[in-house]
Order: C-alpha cells, then structure tokens, then sequence
C-alpha cells in the first residue's frame, strides 16, 4: 500500500461532500496537502451513482460542448422523433427552463469555441495528474492507453471534424482524419460492422479504465492515513451557516465541523446550494449504459480501441474482459428508471457494430445502468469558491467528470492553498 507523504503548512479540516469520482479525487489531492479531510457519501461504496457505469473513455482531446450552434435546427428532431439520441421532455420545472435558456445563450460558434479552448487546458492537466498519481500510486482498474476512433458515417460531418481537428492542433491535440480501411486497420474489430464508413478522427494518446473501480481502490489508499475519514452511508440533511460561512453540516446525528468544505454531490449539489441561499446552473443529463462479459473466443470480435459511434452517439470501451457501452443524453428531470427501449438501443448499437463480442441475446446480464450527468449549460465546470465564504465547488463536469477529475481536483486543492494556479482557473469560476 502507498505511503502518503504530508507537506509541512498549517492544516486544515476540510469536509467533501460526495464521493463520486470528482468528490475521491478532491479528498485524496486535499489529503496529499497535508490537510485533515472527511468524505462524506450517502452511498455505502464511493463511485456508485454517476461515476458507477460511465462510458470509461478518459476522452482528452475530445472535449467539445453539447452545446453547439447545430441545435438550433434539431429541436424538432429532439423533441419528436423516437430515434433522436438526445431527448428533451419539458417539465413543469423552473430549473429545467432556466439550464435550457442558458443552454441555448452558449450554443453559438464563440462560446464553443471558447469553452473547447478551456476544456482542453483542464483535460490535459487531468491526464498529467492522473499519470503522476499513479507512477506514485500503481492502481488496477483496466486502465491503458487504448487510443480513441470517432466513426463517421457521412462525409460532410467527416469534413467538419477535420476542421475541428485542425482547429484543437493548435492547443496540443494530436490527432488525424483517417479514412474507413485505416480505421479498421487499426480496429480489425470494425470489420464485421454493417455501417457505411465514411472514415474517422483517431487519437492514439486517449485512455479508458474503469473509472468506480478507481474511486474505490483510491479510497483504500487514503484509508490508511489517520487524517483522513470515510462516512459511508451518510446522507447530507441539513447545514449551518453564520455570516455567510458554513460552520457546519448535519450528517445522521451528527453535526461535522470544519475550517473548509468543498461540494462535490454531482446533480444533488444544485438542491444543496439552493439551501444555503445561492443558484448553481446544474441539470441532470440522463444516461445509460451496459456492461457486456467479452466472450472467451472473441478473438478480434471486440474492440480494443475505444470507439464513438458519432451518429448513434454511443461510445464503446474495453475493461479487460468486459466492453462498456454507453449512450444518450436525455433532459427529463431525476427520472431514475432504465426502460428496456434504452437497453435496446445500446444492445442493438453493440449488435450493427461488434455482434460477435459477447452474449447479447439477455439484457438483464448485461448490467443495465441509468446514470445523471451534472452538466452546466456551457459544458464547462465549476471549480472554487462560492458565494458562502469558506464552502468550495467542483461540480459541473457533465460527460466530462472522469476525464476532467484529476486535474479539476488538483485545480480546486490550489485555489484552497491560495496557490498561484498551475493552469487559468477563471473559465471555472462561480458565474
């Protein structure tokens, strides 16, 4: 087991609340600054809510927002057809409207151009971090560099990635437009797919893992330390704010004090910050997933690269023995259910492209899973401090939290330290 090393500087009791993977990350960067920290998780493991069964693509150089100018066309396509990979439901939910009006304000060609710039510059210092915590601490959670493909069936979309490839080589992004026999030269597993191929954008440096696996072997390497405590199984039910600081909260029967708290609840952290008297700009992205046991003679049926189906917008990630698919972005409020036509549609999905890979013939063993995505109406996170004096904020990753959560959480330990920060943190700022 890892040692951790403490540096010398006045500590500090510093509370996270949430261990998904921004929450784990968060404690973990915060323990290695020397500080005391208590986690909080109203969960019995971390990792089991959005962090659970995500798409497992650590996605650095492909980072653009879902807000984008193209929606202002597909909005009848979102709200009426049954195929649309991305559903709107309108509700009778001041939330949703307000995140939506925001959502659409950010959906032109400046904004997105900007948020990519600052999504880029977080995502590559997530995967610097990430690589130093692990030459300090190895992990196993079917962690590699698979190296990514983005599939393109149509030829004008190819073409706007290319530009969108030769706009990110400006920031450090290495990628090339390949055409459909490159792709399944360097995907053989591409070859028993039915889909017209128009070519691909294929990055070599992306990585994939098995990101609760992470959040749980990582809490195991803070256990050791007596300046850190785990609350498993403890749900957050009320706060304590005088003069605009928040002296404490109520966890169970207990009331948990410290110098510093940072909210990391995912989706639940809007509800919380509505309690304490400000707005945070975070709705729930619904999505879903299975997770499909590779067959023994797959042989070069499954994947080895991960692959992003652009016009069925499911992802696809080898974890060892298993393959990860994952898709749909649903705006329907905390609808928690998985109905079998999402299921379906993954299943299918997997079935056109890798149909030799596995069992696919029972959904129920293919762990279904419903997940929601904490996501501002830009794309970009939240990360610092907030209108309440002493509380911090790391929330607002959308799809992005397990690639972003490394670097967003050495981020927020900086701004905590009063640092000079080793990347701009203002795109990330409280609005």
């Amino acid at each position: 087991m890892a040692i951790i090393v403490f540096h010398k500087k006045t500590p500090m009791h510093i509370c996270v609340l949430g261990a998904g993977v921004i929450g784990v990350t968060t404690a973990h960067q915060l323990l290695q600054a020397g500080h005391r920290v208590t986690l909080i998780e109203s969960q019995a493991e971390p990792g089991q809510m959005t962090s659970y069964g995500n798409g497992a693509q650590l996605s650095y150089s492909y980072v653009a927002p879902l807000a984008d100018p193209s929606v202002w066309s597909k909005w009848p396509h979102y709200l009426f057809s049954a195929d649309s990979p991305l559903t709107l439901k309108p509700k009778f939910d001041l939330a949703q409207w307000s995140w939506l009006l925001k959502f659409l304000a950010a959906s032109n060609a400046q904004q997105v151009k900007r948020t990519t710039i600052d999504l880029l510059q977080l995502a590559f210092f997530s995967r610097d971090k990430l690589a130093q915590m692990l030459a300090a601490k190895p992990l196993d959670f079917a962690y590699r560099t698979a190296g990514k493909l983005v599939m393109f069936t149509d030829q004008a979309a190819l073409g706007s990635a290319r530009s969108q490839v030769e706009f990110q080589a400006a920031y450090g992004c290495q990628q090339e437009v390949i055409s459909a026999q490159r792709c399944l030269e360097i995907e053989p597993a591409l070859a028993a797919s039915n889909r017209p191929w128009a070519g691909g954008v294929y990055t070599a440096s992306e990585e994939a893992g098995d990101c609760a696996v992470f959040c749980t072997q990582l809490l195991d390497a803070m256990q050791v330390s007596e300046q850190f405590h785990f609350r498993p199984n403890s749900s957050v039910s009320g706060a304590v704010v005088k003069e605009n600081r928040l002296h404490a909260v109520s966890v169970g029967g207990d009331t948990i004090e410290a110098d510093r708290f940072v909210l990391a609840m995912g989706v639940d952290s809007a509800a919380f910050a509505r309690k304490l008297g400000f707005t945070l700009p975070v709705y729930p992205l619904k999505g879903y997933s299975i997770t499909i046991p590779v067959a023994a003679d797959a042989g070069s049926a499954a994947p080895e690269v991960s692959i992003t189906d652009l016009s069925r917008k499911i992802v696809y990630a080898r974890l060892g023995n298993r393959l990860r698919v994952a898709g749909r972005v649903e705006i329907v409020g905390m609808d928690r259910s998985i109905p079998q036509r999402a299921v379906q549609e993954l299943i299918s999905g997997t079935r056109e492209l890798f149909p030799a890979c596995g069992n696919l013939s029972d959904g129920s063993k293919l762990s279904p899973w419903a997940g929601f995505r904490p996501a501002t109406p830009t794309g970009l996170p939240i990360i610092g401090k907030s209108p309440v004096g002493n509380l911090y904020l790391n929330v607002g990753h959308g799809a992005l939290g397990w690639t972003l959560a490394c670097g967003s959480a050495a981020l927020l330990a900086e701004l905590i330290a009063e640092k000079t920060t080793t990347i701009n943190s203002q795109p990330y700022a409280y609005p």
